[in-house]
């Protein structure tokens, strides 16, 4: 390929990805929790992601794909979709159809003021999933009508009522989950979802594992054998997990080069970055990029 060429390829596709990622807030104001029914006009959005909630989707009409972190998932309904704040999703779906179904939105001040452990430990769950396809899914969708009702009224005052339907509507739809979370004692969800949340939330990503142990007040043993319980990962490869994804967001949707993101990504070396990416994914970062 002449030079003129290549240049000018690379420029377009610059001049096309944004520097940073579009984010969108769909949440209602200083409410904690909301829940509406699915838009029917909602069909095609652009890729975009969440800063400051967590988002269930229910879907029991519709046809198409709905995008999570650069994984396609056929929408068969009824199906459920759980989208983490830091990742990134887009829906393209059959302009033919109109989709149906609820968003669930829940931000972490009403998680946080939850004093029900097995309620944070099935928020815990629901985060290492993506996409259920349910099977039966008249319960569940029973359970977000009561909730839409029930959140019309001030959610305070039914605070108790709130998070026992979300217990029960969590608990329905991660029947379908093969791998089971257990908690051993409170402090240890805690500390799991604490560290989950320090990723998501730093300004700057670190590749440390004692860097967040620290802020944790705990020692690297101890959050690495919390997450073995939590999760059955190791604090290492919970860290590599959020590194990897992060890593994939930047490289899909902004122009940023190699070297930048890898600094981005507390790597002194790009030559290192490159070597852990390829480690995890089986592909260099520029490879990747360029099958994305």
């Amino acid at each position: 390929m002449p030079k003129e060429l290549l240049y000018f390829y690379v420029r377009q596709r610059n001049q096309s990805m944004p520097e940073q990622l579009p984010v969108k807030d769909k949440s209602d104001g200083d409410r904690n929790i909301k829940i509406v029914p699915f838009r029917k006009e909602v069909k095609k959005t652009e890729a975009h992601k969440h800063n400051n909630y967590f988002e269930i989707i229910y879907l029991s009409n519709g046809n198409g794909y709905h995008t999570i972190d650069n994984v396609e998932y056929e929408v068969k309904p009824p199906v459920i979709f759980f989208i983490r704040k830091e990742q990134v999703h887009d829906f393209k779906l059959d302009t033919a159809i109109d989709p149906a179904g609820f968003v669930l939105i829940i931000k972490k001040p009403f998680i946080d003021a939850s004093l029900d452990g097995e309620l944070k430990a099935l928020f815990a769950k629901a985060s290492t999933v993506s996409c259920l396809y349910l099977k039966d899914s008249k319960s569940i969708e029973q359970l977000f009508m009561i909730l839409v009702s029930e959140n019309n009224y001030d959610p305070g005052s039914h605070k108790v009522i709130i998070e026992g339907l979300l217990k029960a509507l969590l608990a329905k739809i991660l029947k379908a989950v093969k791998t089971t979370i257990v908690t051993s004692h409170q402090i240890q969800t805690d500390l799991y979802l604490g560290f989950r949340e320090l990723m998501n939330n730093q300004k700057v990503v670190k590749n440390k594992i004692a860097y967040y142990a620290d802020i944790l007040n705990t020692t690297p043993q101890n959050l690495n054998a919390v997450c073995r319980k939590a999760c059955n990962q190791s604090a290492t490869e919970v860290l590599a997990e959020f590194m990897i994804g992060e890593a994939k967001r930047l490289l899909i949707y902004t122009n940023n080069t190699v070297a930048e993101i890898s600094f981005t990504l507390d790597f002194n070396d790009p030559s290192h970055f490159v070597k852990y990416f390829k480690r995890y994914t089986g592909h260099t970062p520029k490879s990747f990029r360029s099958m994305a």
